[in-house]
């Protein structure tokens, strides 16, 4: 999730799903993971949130498109390899200045801590003007699902070609699940591959 932090936020309104992508800061305080950001004041989920606190967030982490050549059965048909974690939870918004500004003393650091001179030597003005523009949010999550596709299904060789194979990649969704592989499959050879 720290890994994936730009995730998808799912709420319900009159029960038709909503969607906003936005980025989140993951907190785990004595075992109890919540999570918080910001939406902008024009965005209605936070509407959404006030009427329907519970919510999903969807953190999506390497995927790739595994072809059947990696597979010694000729009788074998493509799929995708993924890890994702699905987060359910009841969130709460909250527009008062203190709360953002604690909030956003959590974003910055968190995305670029550099930006934290820059924020402070705003004028007070601008800066309450921005803040009067979006609305926070914290969610407490009540329930975290882990979803892994990597492959378990082949066989030890059959793994290790895939892993091969989207090692190779120049691009890092597709070689870091490569990684990811190397990390939780079973069989798999643990071996250096390019970082994700």
């Amino acid at each position: 999730m720290r890994a994936n932090p730009f995730a998808i936020l799912v709420s319900t309104k009159d029960s038709e799903p909503f969607a906003s992508h936005i980025p989140v800061i993951i907190r785990d305080e004595g075992g109890q993971v919540s999570l918080r950001g910001h939406v902008a004041k024009a965005n209605p989920h936070w509407r959404y949130l006030q009427e329907q606190s519970r919510c999903l967030v969807i953190f999506h982490g390497p995927h790739a498109y595994i072809s059947p050549s990696n597979y010694e059965a000729q009788e074998s048909v493509p799929t995708w390899n993924y890890g994702a974690v699905h987060a359910y939870g009841d969130a709460r918004t909250y527009s008062a200045m203190p709360e953002l500004l604690d909030m956003l003393h959590d974003l910055i650091p968190t995305f670029e801590a550099a930006y934290a001179q820059q924020w402070s030597s705003l004028s007070e003005a601008y800066r309450t003007r921005m803040l009067s523009h979006i609305v926070g949010f914290e969610i407490t999550i009540s329930r975290l699902e882990a979803k892994f596709k990597l492959s378990q299904n082949r066989t030890p060789k059959e793994q290790q070609n895939v892993i091969d194979s989207l090692s190779r990649s120049s691009d890092t969704t597709i070689s870091g699940t490569a990684n990811l592989m190397c990390q939780h499959a079973p069989g798999a050879k643990a071996q250096k591959t390019k970082k994700a």
